[in-house]
């Protein structure tokens, strides 16, 4: 009797398959099981509203997530920085694989860095994180809001209705896009989203065969990385909404290998922040972000204004 195909939900974007053509070619590969690509519409995709306005993460997964639990798929596959951080009920998060760059990067005219565009730029994106980091470099850019896929966002830039926009660098690595960045940034300039550059393998929870077959996918420094980025963020959204970057990674110590976390709380405007870095064992990467978003409590980020949609919102 032969072994079923696995049925892997994504999204329809070029980045969305592409991903998911990447977890499938591991799933062959490690587990000997084939895969078919299963396309499913999510709300995020169907809307051209600012993500702010639709309540950002989560937008992208629901669907595929009620495509795992209605059986119509054996696997869904995420960027992870779109995951909620609460639990689904009946979702396993089974695997994350070894995690691209996470740093953003600068597609901008005429090759220019974001230091050489001149005062009143146009520079796109659709991420209050983005702006508010943005403004705090206060180098004087008009910050517009835009949606679309990445080559749409791309060609706003060919076609002048920008002069520049922020992407994450891991996407344009996937789609073999890299030739196109003109600046890859610091994360001492613009702090990552949590989670950024890693997927999420999901599958049903009930599927302890799947679930078990699929850890062999885990990369454990990424898993350590984007649990600690992640338990900033779940404690946080408790009391503060405004715009939060998050970094983890696993570092040599003194001792052996550690966990180094960073992040940053900020206003709107970029006008206040508060950065703080924390780091401890690896093992306890849960308790390190959870701790480290306390302290940031502590130091007031709650009284940070909350994020409204971008400024000049254009579809």
């Amino acid at each position: 009797m032969s072994t079923p195909v696995l049925r892997l939900g994504t999204r329809a974007s070029a980045l969305a398959t592409t991903q998911s053509g990447l977890v499938a070619d591991l799933v062959r590969e490690h587990l000997g099981r084939e895969v078919e690509l299963v396309e499913v519409a999510t709300e995020g995709d169907r809307s051209t509203a600012p993500l702010a306005s639709m309540g950002g993460t989560g937008v992208f997964v629901s669907a595929l997530r009620d495509a795992l639990l209605a059986g119509t798929v054996d696997i869904a596959v995420h960027s992870l920085k779109d995951l909620p951080t609460t639990p689904a009920d009946g979702i396993a998060l089974a695997a994350v694989p070894l995690r691209e760059d996470p740093r953003d990067v600068v597609v901008a005219r005429d090759n220019l860095t974001l230091g050489e565009l001149p005062v009143g730029s146009r520079l796109g994106t659709g991420s209050p994180r983005r702006v508010s980091q943005l403004e705090a470099l206060g180098l004087g850019l008009d910050l517009q809001g835009i949606r679309g896929n990445v080559d749409t966002r791309i060609r706003k830039v060919r076609d002048g209705e920008v002069d520049a926009v922020v992407l994450a660098r891991a996407g344009l690595a996937r789609l073999g896009r890299l030739d196109e960045v003109t600046e890859v940034l610091d994360p001492l300039q613009m702090l990552p989203a949590p989670g950024q550059g890693a997927l999420a393998i999901e599958c049903r929870s009930d599927d302890t065969d799947l679930v078990a077959a699929l850890a062999q996918l885990e990369d454990p420094a990424t898993r350590a990385a984007v649990t600690a980025e992640r338990a900033v963020l779940s404690t946080l959204e408790a009391g503060c909404s405004a715009p939060l970057g998050a970094l983890a990674e696993v570092v040599e110590g003194e001792d052996g290998e550690e966990l180094w976390l960073r992040a940053v709380v900020l206003s709107v405007d970029g006008g206040l922040s508060v950065r703080m870095s924390t780091t401890g064992p690896v093992s306890q990467a849960e308790s390190l972000g959870t701790r480290l978003a306390s302290s940031m409590l502590d130091e007031g980020v709650a009284d940070l204004m909350e994020a409204p949609p971008v400024r000049n919102q254009h579809a």
